[in-house]
C-alpha cells in the first residue's frame, strides 16, 4: 500500500489570503483522517484546464472560491440540486463517472445562522443585499426555512428581479432596487464584496430595527463596513461570516471523506487568529 496522501485544494485568483488550509488541516487532524490541502492561485483562463488536470492526476476534491464558482458549473460533469439551483459551485468532488459540483454556501450560512447563532428565519422577513453569485449561493437554503418573505436588493432592480425570478417556487421572493426599501427586516444578509473595500451599498437605514440581526458574508481582521455601519444603526446583533466560512468548509469535507467534522474548536480558533492579529 502506497502512504500518498488523497490530494485537495482550494482554487481562486488570488488565493494567497484564503484559511481553507487552516480549517481543512484542523478538521482532518480532528477527524483522523490522511489528507494533504494546498492552494491553487489560478486565472481564469487557464481555470477549466488547470481543474480537469487536477482531477486526471488524481486529485480527489477542491474548493473554488472567486472569481471561479461560474467557471466551475461548466467543468462539473454532474450538479447536485443546490449547485444547480444556486448556478454557482464551490466545491468539486471526484466520483467514478466524472466530477461532481456542489455548493454548500447557503447550507453553511444556515447552519451557523440557526445552530450556532439561534436567529429564527422562518416566517421572518429577510433582505439579502446584492444579486451576484455569493446571493445565487445562499437563496435556495434560505427559502427552504420559510420566511414570511426574502427580498433581494441590488444597485440594478432588474438584475434582483431576474434572480428573484429564478426562486419563486422555493418561496416568497421579490427583487427591488434600493429605493424600493421602506421597513425594517428580521435578518439582512450582506452577499456583496462592497464592504470590505469599505464601500457600502446606498440602502436606507430604514431596514434596520431594533430587533435586526445583520450578517455579513464576508469577514476580515476588523469589523467590515457594512457591520460598522449596522451597529450606529442601532440593530440588535452584526455578524461577520467567520461561521458560515467553516460551516460551508465542514460541508465540502463530509461530501469528500463521508464525515462531518466539528466546527467549534475550528471556529474558536479562527476568531482567536482573527483578533490576536
Amino acid at each position: 500500500m502506497g502512504t500518498a496522501l488523497d490530494q485537495y485544494g482550494v482554487a481562486g485568483h488570488p488565493v494567497g489570503h484564503s484559511l481553507s488550509p487552516f480549517i481543512h488541516g484542523m478538521f482532518a487532524r480532528e477527524t483522523g483522517q490522511r489528507i494533504s490541502y494546498r492552494l491553487y492561485d489560478v486565472p481564469p483562463a487557464e481555470f477549466h484546464q488547470r481543474v480537469r488536470a487536477f482531477f486526471a492526476q488524481g486529485g480527489r476534491g477542491l474548493n473554488v472560491t472567486l472569481p471561479h464558482k461560474i467557471a466551475a458549473v461548466e467543468v462539473a460533469h454532474e450538479l447536485t440540486p443546490r449547485a444547480a439551483y444556486a448556478a454557482a459551485v464551490n466545491t468539486l468532488a471526484a466520483r467514478p463517472d466524472g466530477i461532481l459540483g456542489d455548493n454548500t454556501d447557503g447550507a453553511g450560512l444556515v447552519r451557523d445562522l440557526c445552530d450556532n447563532l439561534g436567529v429564527a428565519i422562518t416566517r421572518r422577513r429577510v433582505l439579502v443585499i446584492g444579486a451576484g453569485g455569493a446571493s445565487r449561493g445562499i437563496l435556495g437554503p434560505l427559502l427552504g426555512l420559510a420566511p414570511e418573505v426574502l427580498v433581494i436588493a441590488n444597485r440594478t432592480p432588474q438584475r434582483a428581479q431576474a434572480l428573484a425570478a429564478q426562486f419563486t417556487e422555493l418561496g416568497v421572493v421579490r427583487g427591488v432596487g434600493f429605493a424600493e426599501l421602506d421597513q425594517p427586516f428580521d435578518l439582512i444578509v450582506n452577499a456583496t464584496s462592497a464592504s470590505l473595500a469599505g464601500e457600502l451599498p446606498p440602502f436606507p437605514p430604514t431596514v434596520i430595527g431594533p430587533q435586526t440581526v445583520c450578517y455579513d458574508l464576508a469577514y476580515g481582521r476588523s469589523a467590515t463596513a457594512f457591520i460598522e455601519w449596522a451597529n450606529l444603526q442601532g440593530c440588535m446583533r452584526a455578524l461577520q461570516g467567520w461561521g458560515m466560512l467553516v460551516e460551508q468548509a465542514a460541508e465540502s469535507f463530509r461530501l469528500w471523506r463521508g464525515i462531518r467534522p466539528d466546527t467549534a474548536q475550528v471556529l474558536a480558533a479562527l476568531k482567536e487568529r482573527s483578533e490576536s492579529a
